[in-house]
């Protein structure tokens, strides 16, 4: 009996296809992608590619999806101790881990989750969560908006980053509060992951307060009126 011989190659598949991209986004950006480009990586011709993606957009959504399968979802269970506030919070730590892991790929998750599978589960159990928690379904919108603007925004760019290393940069004379602007781009992790803190906990903290003010049929109760 004389047996197939194997092929020297793995067989193509969406994995690999997925696999080849996310590579090349995360060391050269979304430009570098193209199905050329991507044939020639896996050692296939470019028609072949078609079988499992009608063209580059729909590969690049699928590497995204594939980013957002990474954050963890585990705090919105219904077995998960944590309330509302502490689920929000631990999920966006983990939301911008991933994205930060993987900067280029930003702009298109910040398009939103459109048919992703994995983006669609992360929003899902945002809003499923705020609701179960008592906010009304307008709020628990507005509240994965919001949280999808503040995540994506942040690991869109680096504040650190954007200060040069040379401290004759900043005259005093001109900048007298930025002496100490040159040190910022060394401390880049710091800075940028503090100001990403600052502000989630700022935003958990006035999402807390309005939470408050929820009258139990699930509507807004007027702000006291200042004397």
């Amino acid at each position: 009996m004389c047996r197939m011989a194997r092929p020297r190659k793995p067989l193509l598949s969406r994995d690999r296809i997925v696999e080849a991209a996310s590579a090349l986004v995360d060391s050269e950006g979304l430009d570098a992608v193209s199905t050329r480009r991507l044939a020639a990586e896996l050692g296939v011709s470019g028609p072949s590619l078609y079988n499992h993606f009608r063209n580059k957009d729909e590969i690049l959504d699928a590497v995204a999806d594939a980013v957002s399968a990474q954050i963890d979802l585990s705090m919105f269970d219904e077995s998960d101790p944590r309330d509302w506030r502490a689920a929000l919070h631990d999920w966006a730590v983990s939301y911008r881990a991933a994205l930060t892991e993987h900067p280029h790929i930003v702009p298109v998750l910040a398009r939103g989750p459109g048919r992703r599978p994995a983006g669609l589960r992360v929003a899902d159990a945002v809003f499923g969560a705020m609701v179960g928690a008592g906010w009304p379904p307008a709020q628990a919108t507005y509240i994965g908006a919001l949280m999808r603007y503040f995540i994506t925004g942040s690991a869109l760019g680096s504040f650190a980053r954007g200060f040069v290393d040379d401290e004759t940069a900043y005259d005093p004379a001109d900048y007298p509060h930025l002496g100490q602007a040159h040190l910022l781009a060394e401390r880049r992790r710091q800075v940028d992951e503090g100001a990403f803190e600052t502000g989630l906990r700022a935003l958990v903290d006035g999402l807390s307060v309005q939470y408050e003010l929820l009258a139990p049929g699930g509507t807004v109760r007027p702000a006291p009126k200042r004397s």
